[in-house]
């Protein structure tokens, strides 16, 4: 089992000495850390004690250097906290170790050093504040060790107490997207670029197809090392050493990430519970200018606290607030960060990221967006639940697959599974690659039946409701594969039917009052009877109607011709379907081509009826212009 274990502690406690006397690694690797005794950045040792792999991150104790500890603190597995025995808990004792507690770091061992300086009551003290320190945490049963790096005291103590934290030590979450963020980035002559960093989530192999965040950089891994030795894979915990083709090491800084291709996007949004330390000297403040910490990276945001009645967060307190980064970053759920102060810089909360794509709120949707946040922090560890309420908050519109999966933080295969069985439950409904929950589905299916309806009790006559129509008001903006899977399923269930573009109810019928029957049936009388010397529809119409009014024979006459029982030919002349049907079989016998006055000898019909109807049989391809006369079609 690998372990991180990252120091923590005030400047010149003995950090690097530790993790020198265990090692033998002096994880000071830069000349001025060197030339000054005092470590600057972070630094790197390992150890293999057994079967356990483990990797130490030695970060700067000096308050300057804090943002360079935190780069380091976000992947460690264990906090060990260092004090020194003449001196106790200093300020960046306590802020290191508030650091790995908003961090949520799980385990830490306390080690007193510099025992060799101090008397017996004076390393009794220095232990007694540390145990005050961590008391009320999930520190507070932290193993005590009393250790000198000079005569080597506590050396065996401590390794005994390492190894019994990497055999117990919490195994990290296996479902999340693949996450290397990078805290150093260089150059090997003859190998080219390497980044390292901790694994925070998923697997690298060498066929692991990594872009690099947020930058959106494809890359090719040419190798990878723990510990100085080549792997095939890479798991999530361990420190690791990738070694990338086709980028060069000056494009990849502190902060950027390398992650599973096409499943995560950048964001300068993000929504989370923080935490503000009883010891911060002001509270939180919308609109504050704060710096976040956040993996490796160090970027400036404002912040705006999601409450409906309140601006602020109070010293000590928990609450839902949103930041806005002034530069991209990529995040997931559940991952945590540090909210230091803009100036002077001192740590002042901590957070958990809950929505990693949110989108800025109205304060007038505060309430909702609580509740919102709310229900997927108890989600979190459930991803069926989870991708049900982001797709429940998608609304109406949905949620494309690559969104949805960018907004769980999820690996493909955890993805796939859970998405498998909120379809398989009914909680989701896939239209065509568009998720909706089943709620809001089944509302826009009762939508679309009210709406079939409401047009039928407008319009009776009327054989149904173009899609268009429908489609439009409140349901216009429906995305296209929604609107096309809740037309299918009304449909195979036999709610409505689709005759080419019309869709009516399954129980519509044109029923006609008995003043419009009879008028429908005097006109069609007439025309049927008029054969191709039809009066004007206009005359027809009027000479039919009786008392009907106006308005209504003209929506019959609609009607009777988009049933088929009339034929329009022109906005002057209507016939009945037989008296067109017969002239059809006229012209196709005759064949060949024909001008005006061989239609009207064919016919027996007059220029008025004769050019409508010609134009008409071109419309309808039985017959095709050329010059003055018509070619007949086969």
């Amino acid at each position: 089992m690998d372990l991180i274990v990252g120091t923590a502690g005030h400047i010149d406690h003995g950090k690097t000495s530790l993790v020198q006397a265990l090692t033998g690694v002096n994880a000071d690797r830069l000349p001025e850390e060197k030339q000054r005794g005092i470590t600057i950045d972070l630094g790197f040792a390992e150890m293999q004690i057994g079967d356990h792999r483990i990797g130490f991150v030695d970060v700067p104790g000096h308050e300057r250097f804090v943002k360079n500890m935190l780069a380091g603190a976000s992947g460690i597995d264990v906090m060990l906290l260092v004090i020194a025995a003449d001196e106790g808990v200093m300020p960046q004792t306590r802020e290191h170790f508030e650091i790995c507690r908003l961090l949520g770091v799980k385990r830490a061992i306390i080690a007193i050093t510099k025992t060799d300086l101090a008397d017996e009551e004076t390393a009794d003290l220095a232990q007694i504040y540390a145990e005050e320190l961590v008391a009320g945490t999930v520190f507070e049963k932290a193993p005590v060790v009393r250790f000198s790096s000079r005569n080597g005291d506590g050396v065996d103590e401590l390794r005994s107490m390492l190894i019994d934290a990497a055999a117990n030590i919490e195994r990290r979450n296996s479902d999340l997207v693949t996450r290397l963020p990078i805290d150093r980035s260089f150059t090997v002559k003859g190998f080219g670029t390497v980044v390292t960093g901790t694994l925070a989530s998923g697997q690298i192999d060498m066929v692991s197809r990594l872009e690099l965040m947020p930058v959106q950089t494809a890359v090719r891994i040419r190798g990878l090392q723990v510990n100085g030795a080549t792997k095939d894979q890479i798991d999530a915990g361990q420190r690791t050493a990738v070694n990338l083709a086709g980028i060069d090491h000056a494009e990849i800084s502190r902060g950027m990430e390398l992650v599973d291709a096409g499943l995560l996007r950048p964001t300068q949004v993000i929504d989370a519970e923080v935490e503000v330390l009883a010891a911060s000297p002001k509270p939180l403040r919308s609109r504050q200018r704060v710096r976040v910490h956040l993996g490796t990276a160090e970027i400036l945001a404002r912040l705006h606290v999601l409450s409906s009645d309140s601006t602020e967060i109070a010293a000590g307190q928990t609450d839902l607030l949103q930041l806005r980064l002034e530069m991209p970053t990529v995040a997931v759920p559940g991952q945590r960060f540090i909210i230091r102060s803009y100036s002077p810089q001192v740590t002042i909360a901590g957070g958990t990221v809950i929505d990693n794509l949110a989108e800025r709120h109205r304060r007038k949707d505060l309430d909702g967006v609580r509740q919102y946040l709310s229900d997927r922090l108890a989600a979190a560890k459930d991803p069926e639940n989870s991708l049900a309420i982001l797709t429940d908050h998608s609304g109406r519109a949905g949620i494309s697959r690559q969104q949805l999966q960018a907004s769980s933080g999820l690996s493909t295969e955890a993805f796939d599974k859970a998405l498998g069985a909120c379809l398989a439950a009914s909680s989701i409904v896939d239209a065509d690659g568009r998720f909706v929950s089943d709620i809001h589905f089944a509302a826009v299916e009762t939508e679309v039946l009210q709406a079939v309806e409401r047009f039928h009790q407008r319009d009776p006559l009327e054989r149904g409701i173009s899609r268009e129509t429908l489609f439009s008001g409140s349901l216009a903006f429906l995305h296209p594969n929604i609107a096309a899977a809740v037309i299918g399923r009304i449909q195979s269930r036999g709610g409505i039917v689709v005759e080419n573009d019309l869709i009516r109810s399954a129980e519509h019928s044109s029923q006609m009052a008995p003043d419009e029957a009879a008028f429908a049936e005097a006109l069609l009388t007439t025309l049927e009877n008029a054969g191709l010397e039809v009066p004007r529809i206009a005359e027809a119409v009027e000479a039919s109607r009786r008392s009907l009014p106006l308005v209504r024979a003209n929506k019959l006459l609609h009607m009777l011709v988009s049933s088929g029982r009339l034929v329009k030919v022109s906005d002057e002349f209507y016939f009945a379907p037989a008296a067109i049907a017969r002239t059809i079989e006229l012209i196709k016998a005759a064949g060949g081509t024909m001008d005006v006055a061989a239609f009207k000898g064919l016919t027996g019909v007059s220029r008025k009826y004769a050019i409508p109807l010609l134009e008409y049989f071109d419309r309808i391809h039985v017959t095709a212009r050329v010059g003055d006369k018509r070619v007949v079609l086969k």
